[in-house]
């Protein structure tokens, strides 16, 4: 429900935030100085934008624009300038009388050596061991995101992301090297500011974030223990810096529409299909075709062929929808405190009426040096988010999914009447009503709020020379309420007394943290670095739901539910869990250039069986700069040259609490006559139970040749995951089916490539770059609980991927001059015909086969950059290639049975002997063998991203009294290049398993926007 004052919240903060910029911007503007100014250039003399320009010892700061020039107001003290951009070497000026200053900046090939996020610290990218990839925040800033695990997709090699479905909102699929587990979760760790994240980073403002590191072999992944199986991925934030306070907003608004549309039968259309599934079973008189109607079709349906009616129901559910977000942040600080403040308010429509996301978002980032021994931080974030129309995330489902209803309406109905008064009962048909009352508004609600606050807390003791001690707590408290209501007149009551559901779930977790860090370097050539930890998280989630029958007055929705005339069993729940942590790490390498990486961690779950609670996780990585060596060492063209291999051992905590207990149930008897409770064993448990482990191998080569012009990295890697926790079978003699124990096996190997160039660098000022991610991944199961032996009911086999599709294989129709060969298999020319892979002359369950996964051959993105005398544009491009996907589209609205629309797609008729689609016939729900219609080749290609900018030159800025200013313009998916949706009528193959029935078409979006700095 809203007010009059709900849709001034947001402009409220925005003239907030914006107030207090212009505050601090006339502060800054007061400050007394001489005006110094002056160039930067590289060696060519190409002008070098964003380049740092501090007064040294001083606040006093600004960067160059793209002209690479700079201004600033230097302190009557000043002495020297202080000069320093990313892959450049910093430089120091005498300031002296001079005001205008002309500075060369050399290339720096040891940015090699930029420092990295690592688990419980940081490295050079020189000395990591590990398998690591990032994604910077240039790269997330350039998607219009209320999700920061879509930057990820085709950004970062060895990572799968899929996202089905256009909501806002939504969340998406995460795969770091592909699938290990089969009932636990293959969800990849979060850490959030060095923080273990319980609630995921779905509410995490993607303008906050500075760079994420996707960790993905054991080397790398180990340090987080019984965690760490499916990867882990690094978030940080954006930090304050010594210097300039700099004041920016980012803004961007913008549209989105639905891509294309499901193209369904018109009116016309649906008549003959209605008129073919009767010709079928020969229950039409193509003699008199007017009578023939007559007796076929309703008044209703008739007056809609006479007048040529057509309703194009899915439009009625669609619309042009609107997105925006607005950004303001405050950084800077002073070599003892730095700071960085954002507020940001983001809004995105759905093309799906009703549907929305909104979220409010407040971050404080706070560091402060006490003395030169102890400092002090905080990381936190507040979070008030609305989403209309997605799951209840407490219990899953309750999605508003009209979408299909309409594609199923049969088009020759009379949505409205004369008036314009919506016609709840388009048709006599006694399961269906008017899809445009989905949307009205009240009728349907599916409401979701969320309040989240996480704090990162950090405390740092310098005890002596190279010894640490940090103390880490993060407690996150998020609040989520979902509420549904569904009015009498929706297809689900059908005039029937309104229902409505509230769900509550409320989850503290926190994790505290002690680490000791010693790093040392003797002699000059040896490099000792040792971490220790002992860690302990928490968490507690409490859930409760109630729902009912019979709404008293819709206007209550689910507002007031002790009003309701029925009311249904409710239901509370709480689950905890704790994990317990010691780890120890020891990186040593020999003047840089031999690199040796050990870790250990000691796990205790008490999700695991009550014989097996702690479990050890080991890891060894090996490095080696050869470049470093004498013979390449005077090798112009070759900067770095770095090999790597490390194994380890890795395990997945990923079920639920209390699965591996054994577990009451409640039961009914009669007590005498009258009726009673009870309880019963309703699941048994097994205190032997443990992690899932995997070992990991991986090789990798880091290279960067021509000073920079052309880097990037290989991996290769096998996984080999054990213990799997599946359900054993036992005999029902023993009143129970199964019991979850650790058998079976599965295996991952993939090749990886990141690849970046430089293709042109002119001294006019024209740049050209490329970045490419290619992922090759091979997931199979190589036991099961019954051994080497397919477990063909749960559709799981030996050699497969965890997920494959086990049918029919469907060859073609039946034809005409085919009736004697079909007639032998029980069917009749205008079926399916499917291959008989035995050759026994019938069809039956020895004839499915396997006929795919989805599971893509290969995945990969390319991202072109152009940049030119301010402006700048960028286009990238993300594949995945060879998958196949299950498709409920072409089940659920290819019935041919000629009660509802279908696809419109080309059918068997005499006149028309297609190999496509079978015959349409009223006697049969859905075809004989329909699920094979289904399967189809998954692969596509998306043009993702199509980005346009121009960066203000200077004097325009300072006119504007700023300090940078930018516009641009961009493109999210303007195409979708596939067979599914060009030759096959689907809408998106970006799933991760099966196109849901009631998906909405993907969407194009145009977004408008400024970065400004003060």
């Amino acid at each position: 429900m809203t007010t009059p004052y709900t849709n001034c919240l947001p402009k409220a903060i925005l003239l907030l935030l914006l107030l207090l910029a212009a505050t601090v911007t006339r502060l800054v503007a007061q400050q007394p100085g001489n005006a110094i100014s002056g160039k930067i250039v590289d060696a060519k003399g190409s002008a070098l934008p964003g380049v740092t320009v501090q007064v040294k010892g001083t606040t006093t700061g600004t960067s160059t624009g793209p002209d690479g020039t700079f201004t600033l107001q230097a302190p009557p003290t000043a002495t020297e300038l202080v000069i320093s951009s990313i892959g450049y070497t910093p430089q120091t000026v005498t300031i002296g009388s001079r005001r205008q200053f002309s500075v060369t900046l050399q290339e720096d090939v040891k940015s090699l050596d930029d420092v990295v996020v690592v688990g419980y610290g940081t490295q050079k990218k020189s000395q990591t061991t590990g398998a690591i990839s990032s994604v910077t925040s240039r790269e997330i800033s350039e998607l219009p995101i209320s999700d920061p695990r879509r930057a990820l997709q085709g950004r970062a090699a060895g990572v799968d992301v899929t996202q089905a479905g256009s909501r806002p909102g939504q969340g998406v699929t995460v795969r770091i090297r592909g699938r290990r587990s089969i009932n636990a979760s293959n969800e990849p760790l979060y850490v959030v500011d060095g923080i273990p994240l319980a609630a995921g980073i779905d509410d995490i403002n993607p303008n906050d974030i500075a760079s994420m590191e996707v960790l993905k072999d054991a080397s790398a992944t180990a340090i987080y223990g019984s965690r760490g199986a499916n990867g882990v991925v690094l978030v940080t934030t954006r930090r304050g810096t010594a210097g300039k306070t700099v004041v920016s907003y980012d803004a961007y608004g913008g549209f989105s529409q639905a891509l294309g549309r499901v193209d369904i039968m018109n009116g016309a259309e649906f008549a003959e299909m209605k008129r073919e599934s009767r010709r079928a079973v020969g229950n039409y008189d193509d003699s008199d075709p007017a009578a023939a109607d007559r007796r076929l079709f309703s008044a209703v349906e008739l007056e809609g062929i006479e007048q040529g009616r057509s309703i194009d129901y899915p439009s009625m559910l669609l619309r042009t929808a609107g997105i925006q977000s607005h950004q303001v942040g405050v950084r800077g600080g002073s070599e003892k405190t730095q700071f960085a403040v954002s507020g940001n308010f983001f809004k995105e429509n759905g093309i799906l009426k009703t549907t929305d996301f909104t979220r409010f978002t407040f971050r404080i980032n706070l560091e402060h040096q006490i003395n030169d021994h102890f400092q002090v931080g905080t990381s936190t974030l507040g979070v008030y988010s609305l989403n209309n129309g997605n799951d209840s995330p407490v219990y899953g489902g309750g999605r508003f999914s009209p979408f299909g209803g309409a594609l199923n309406e049969n088009p020759l109905g009379k949505p409205y009447d004369e008036d314009g008064n919506l016609i709840f009962l388009p048709t006599p048909d006694g399961l269906r009503s008017n899809p445009a009352a989905e949307v009205v508004p009240g009728a349907n609600i599916v409401e979701t709020r969320t309040v989240r606050l996480f704090n990162s807390i950090y405390a740092n003791w310098k005890i002596t020379d190279g010894l640490q001690y940090r103390l880490n707590f993060g407690p996150d408290l998020t609040n989520e309420r979902f509420g549904s209501f569904t009015g009498s007149k929706t297809n689900a009551r059908r005039l029937a007394p309104a229902t409505a559901r509230t769900e509550y779930g409320q989850r503290f977790n926190y994790t505290l943290e002690n680490i000791l860090t010693y790093n040392k370097t003797f002699k000059d050539v040896h490099t000792l670095g040792v971490t220790a930890l002992h860690s302990i998280q928490r968490d507690r989630y409490e859930r409760a739901f109630i729902d009912v029958n019979g709404v008293a007055a819709e206007t209550q929705e689910f507002y007031n539910l002790g009003q309701a005339s029925t009311f249904n069993t409710p239901g509370t729940d709480l689950r905890t869990w704790t994990l317990q942590s010691f780890m120890g790490r020891v990186n040593y390498d020999f003047k840089g250039r031999y690199l040796l990486t050990l870790t250990g961690r000691y796990d205790g779950s008490s999700r695991f069986g009550a014989n097996n609670k702690y479990g050890f996780f080991p890891s060894v990585a090996l490095g080696w700069n050869a470049s470093d060596e004498a013979f390449l060492k005077n090798v112009s063209w070759l900067d770095q040259l770095k090999v790597r291999a490390s194994y380890g051992v890795i395990g997945n905590t990923g079920i639920d609490p209390y699965q591996t207990q054994s577990l009451l149930s409640r039961t009914t008897y009669a007590f005498g006559n009258n009726p009673a409770y009870g309880y019963r064993v309703g699941s048994l448990g097994n205190s032997d139970l443990r992690w899932e482990t995997t070992a990991t191998g991986n090789i990798g080569l880091d290279f960067s040749l021509w000073k920079g012009r052309l880097s990037g990295s290989l991996e290769a890697y096998q996984a080999n995951t054990s213990d799997l926790l599946l359900y054993d079978q036992l005999p029902i003699s023993n009143g129970f089916t199964q019991v979850l124990r650790n058998v079976g096996r599965t295996r991952n190997r993939g090749l990886e490539a990141t690849v970046s160039t430089v293709n042109l660098n002119t001294a006019g000022g024209f740049r050209w770059s490329t970045d490419v991610q290619f992922t090759r991944n091979r997931e199979a199961i190589l036991e099961l609980f019954n051994g080497k032996v397919d477990d063909v009911g749960s559709g799981r086999f030996i050699g497969q991927p965890i997920t494959a599709y086990f049918d029919y294989e469907k060859i073609g129709i039946w034809q005409t001059d085919e009736a004697d060969q079909a007639k032998g298999f029980g069917q009749a020319p205008g079926q399916i015909k499917v291959k008989d892979q035995n050759g026994d002359g019938r069809i039956d369950a020895n004839d499915r086969v396997v006929l795919g996964s989805q599971v893509p051959k290969w995945s990969g993105g390319i991202t072109n950059r152009f940049e030119f005398k301010g402006f700048d544009f960028s286009f990238f491009v993300y594949a995945r290639v060879g998958s196949m996907i299950r498709s409920e589209f072409h089940t659920a609205y290819n019935r041919l049975a000629g009660r509802y629309n279908n696809l419109d797609i080309d059918y068997w008729t005499p006149n028309n002997p297609t190999n496509d689609f079978p015959r349409p016939n009223v006697n049969q729900e859905e075809p004989i063998y329909g699920s094979t219609l289904q399967y189809f080749d998954g692969t596509f290609v998306k043009v993702r991203n199509i980005n346009l900018g121009y960066n203000f030159t200077p004097a325009v800025v300072q006119r504007l009294h700023l300090s940078g200013l930018r516009l641009y313009t961009s493109i999210q998916q303007p195409f979708i290049f596939a067979p599914y949706r060009s030759k096959y009528k689907g809408i998106d193959p970006e799933v991760d398993d099966q196109v849901n029935a009631g998906q909405i078409p993907s969407v194009r979006q145009i977004t408008f926007g400024l970065n400004a700095k003060l």
